[in-house]
Protein backbone atom coordinates (compact mmCIF):
# COMPACT_ATOMS: atom_id res chain seq x y z
CA UNK A 1 0.00 0.00 0.00
CA UNK A 2 2.90 2.34 0.70
CA UNK A 3 4.12 2.60 -2.90
CA UNK A 4 0.61 3.22 -4.26
CA UNK A 5 0.03 5.93 -1.67
CA UNK A 6 3.33 7.62 -2.51
CA UNK A 7 2.53 7.55 -6.24
CA UNK A 8 -0.89 9.08 -5.55
CA UNK A 9 0.67 11.80 -3.39
CA UNK A 10 3.27 12.57 -6.06
CA UNK A 11 0.54 12.86 -8.70
CA UNK A 12 -1.37 15.31 -6.49
CA UNK A 13 1.80 17.30 -5.70
CA UNK A 14 2.59 17.67 -9.40
CA UNK A 15 -0.94 18.10 -10.75
CA UNK A 16 -2.15 20.84 -8.42
CA UNK A 17 0.53 23.48 -9.22
CA UNK A 18 0.39 22.71 -12.94
CA UNK A 19 -3.41 22.98 -12.93
CA UNK A 20 -3.31 26.29 -11.03
CA UNK A 21 -0.72 27.66 -13.44
CA UNK A 22 -2.84 26.58 -16.41
CA UNK A 23 -6.04 28.11 -14.99
CA UNK A 24 -4.36 31.39 -14.06
CA UNK A 25 -2.96 31.74 -17.58
CA UNK A 26 -6.33 31.50 -19.31
CA UNK A 27 -6.77 35.01 -20.74
CA UNK A 28 -10.56 34.79 -21.08
CA UNK A 29 -10.97 33.68 -17.49
CA UNK A 30 -8.54 36.31 -16.26
CA UNK A 31 -10.30 39.14 -18.06
CA UNK A 32 -13.76 37.91 -17.19
CA UNK A 33 -13.21 37.26 -13.53
CA UNK A 34 -10.12 38.95 -12.12
CA UNK A 35 -10.27 42.27 -13.95
CA UNK A 36 -14.03 42.58 -13.45
CA UNK A 37 -13.65 41.81 -9.74
CA UNK A 38 -10.85 44.37 -9.44
CA UNK A 39 -13.08 47.03 -10.99
CA UNK A 40 -15.84 46.15 -8.53
CA UNK A 41 -13.52 46.41 -5.55
CA UNK A 42 -11.65 49.51 -6.67
CA UNK A 43 -13.71 51.67 -9.03
CA UNK A 44 -11.80 54.30 -11.06
CA UNK A 45 -13.05 57.11 -8.79
CA UNK A 46 -11.53 55.43 -5.77
CA UNK A 47 -8.27 54.79 -7.62
CA UNK A 48 -8.09 58.50 -8.45
CA UNK A 49 -8.47 59.36 -4.75
CA UNK A 50 -5.74 56.90 -3.84
CA UNK A 51 -3.37 58.38 -6.45
CA UNK A 52 -4.03 61.90 -5.15
CA UNK A 53 -3.32 60.73 -1.60
CA UNK A 54 -0.05 59.10 -2.72
CA UNK A 55 0.96 62.32 -4.46
CA UNK A 56 0.30 64.37 -1.31
CA UNK A 57 2.40 61.97 0.76
CA UNK A 58 5.19 62.08 -1.81
CA UNK A 59 5.22 65.91 -1.74
CA UNK A 60 5.30 65.98 2.06
CA UNK A 61 8.18 63.52 2.13
CA UNK A 62 10.15 65.54 -0.43
CA UNK A 63 9.54 68.79 1.47
CA UNK A 64 10.68 67.17 4.71
CA UNK A 65 13.82 65.82 3.06
CA UNK A 66 14.59 69.27 1.60
CA UNK A 67 14.11 70.95 4.98
CA UNK A 68 16.33 68.37 6.69
CA UNK A 69 19.00 68.76 4.02
CA UNK A 70 18.92 72.56 4.33
CA UNK A 71 19.21 72.39 8.12
CA UNK A 72 22.22 70.09 7.96
CA UNK A 73 24.13 72.27 5.50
Amino acid sequence: MGVKLEIFRMIIYLTFPVAMFWVSNQAEWFEGYVIQRKRELWPPEKLQEIEEFKERLRKRREEKLLRDAQQKS
